[in-house]
């Protein structure tokens, strides 16, 4: 079976024909949350990117022959440190954060993985890979650590093209007296008594984080594999190191062939950062107002994020969420939506976007064009295909304003979206849609006024606000 797919491959630098080691068994591992805090919204983007391409990749090869794993890593420093920091026990701790992890997600209209391995499950896996390593001279034990001996892999540094020297200066590197070299990095260390830990060869301790990846994927998907991805920061060290302990345990040229990487997130303009006070997490995002001044439905985040194409940086302003909450209610926008039967078939135009490196962006244009044509079968199958057709019900009938005020400010945002799509529909010549939405919202007691230079500005008529 000859794939269509083409993806964009970090390890080469090129788009490539997708071409899987077994299309029987088609293997995807992405690389999932350390779950000692909330998931913020960076962190959102990776499990809505390889959520569609698991989506798609089911649609090519059957939902049977494709196995997606993303793992938890619910051992580690940062979670120690904000057990301690809270007064609870490490399980407590990733017990909690996970569920509301797994909630989050759910909200995002992604699929559940077919597996998602604890790192605190695959210990045994993690001491074996070691074992391997140094029975092959590429590890060393020392002062009660394992660590990897960076300079015994010439091809080390494939992955994130750089040379050992290039690392070497743009590193900061623990300049540890057990270490033969400043680049080499740990696979296991010593706990204390207070910290968690496992009896091993070389004591009692715990893993490092790279080894994590390395003992789930082969655990779940064997010695080498179809996909791997995540974030374009996990390329180095994180990815490297995979790749690093990967091959060199089981003696193979690759760990997986194809790797790919979606791009960084900032928000309003800027690099997201606690200090900065824009640091917002999913579930802040859905469940409270500290993102522009109101909640926003699980779909809505979702488009946000399609609308952009996943290598590309990524903006999160609140006017792109209004401006996708604006598209989706576009969508939904029929008397006889709801009642509208499936077609059984993805739209072509929806998967061959897709299929050229998962531009979702052209997707989000094909089912504008769905819409403005009046197929609405083809649109709610495009819609449902994208994790777009979930829990939420968008409808402008649900707007109620309070007889106090004019509007609250949810209702403003949407409104302020609701005309920024008649104005659209205005430069299409779509009179007849600009048309329904200004009657819509006359309805419900909103007079728009078009000025002279293009813009429109609204008011609430007075008796629907006694």
């Amino acid at each position: 079976m000859s794939s269509k797919l083409k993806i964009y491959n970090t390890l080469t630098r090129t788009k490539e024909l997708f071409e899987p080691i077994d299309p029987g068994n088609v293997r995807m591992y992405v690389c999932g949350p350390t779950v000692y805090d909330f998931a913020h919204i960076g962190n959102a983007r990776p499990l809505i990117v390889f959520d569609v391409l698991y989506r798609l990749l089911r649609h090519l090869y059957g939902e049977a022959h494709v196995k997606y794993v993303r793992n938890i890593t619910d051992v580690d420093d940062k979670i120690n440190a904000r057990a301690a920091e809270r007064g609870i026990s490490i399980r407590e701790l990733t017990e909690e954060t996970n569920k509301v992890f797994q909630a989050d997600v759910r909200a995002l209209g992604c699929l559940e993985p077919d597996v998602q391995p604890r790192a605190t499950e695959h210990i045994a896996q993690m001491i074996a890979i070691i074992e391997r390593l140094i029975a092959s001279g590429h590890a060393y034990a020392a002062d009660g650590h394992v660590l990897f001996d960076v300079p015994s892999m010439p091809a080390y540094g494939k992955l994130s093209r750089r040379s050992l020297e290039d690392m070497r200066a743009g590193a900061r590197v623990d300049v540890a007296p057990y270490k033969h070299g400043d680049m080499d990095f740990v696979l296991w260390k010593p706990s204390a008594s207070h910290e968690p830990g496992w009896e091993s060869p070389w004591g009692f301790g715990r893993p490092g984080w790279h080894i994590e990846c390395s003992a789930m994927s082969w655990k779940h998907l064997g010695e080498t594999f179809d996909i791997h991805g995540g974030g374009i920061d996990l390329v180095f060290p994180h990815h490297e190191n995979e790749i690093a302990q990967s091959c060199c345990a089981f003696d193979r040229d690759v760990m997986a062939n194809y790797w790919m990487h979606n791009g960084f997130l900032q928000v309003e303009g800027e690099k997201m950062s606690k200090s900065l006070g824009n640091f917002v997490t999913i579930h802040d995002l859905l469940h409270t107002n500290k993102f522009g001044g109101r909640k926003w439905p699980g779909e809505v985040l979702r488009l946000a994020m399609l609308r952009t194409h996943y290598r590309q940086p990524i903006d999160w302003t609140v006017k792109a969420l209004e401006e996708a909450e604006a598209n989706l209610l576009a969508w939904h926008d029929h008397a006889d939506f709801d009642s509208i039967t499936e077609s059984n078939e993805v739209p072509a135009t929806i998967v061959n976007a897709l299929y050229e490196d998962l531009n979702t962006a052209e997707t989000i244009s094909w089912i504008h064009s769905l819409n403005k044509t009046g197929q609405m079968s083809a649109l709610k199958s495009a819609l449902r295909f994208l994790g777009l057709l979930n829990s939420e019900v968008f409808s402008r009938a649900t707007i109620q304003f309070d007889p106090l005020h004019d509007v609250t400010q949810d209702n403003r945002n949407k409104i302020d979206g609701w005309i920024e799509a008649r104005l659209a529909a205005r430069a299409e010549k779509n009179w007849a849609e600009s048309d329904r939405i200004r009657d819509e919202l006359a309805a419900m007691g909103v007079v728009l006024k078009d000025n002279k230079d293009g813009t429109t500005t609204w008011e609430i008529r007075r008796e629907n606000t006694r």
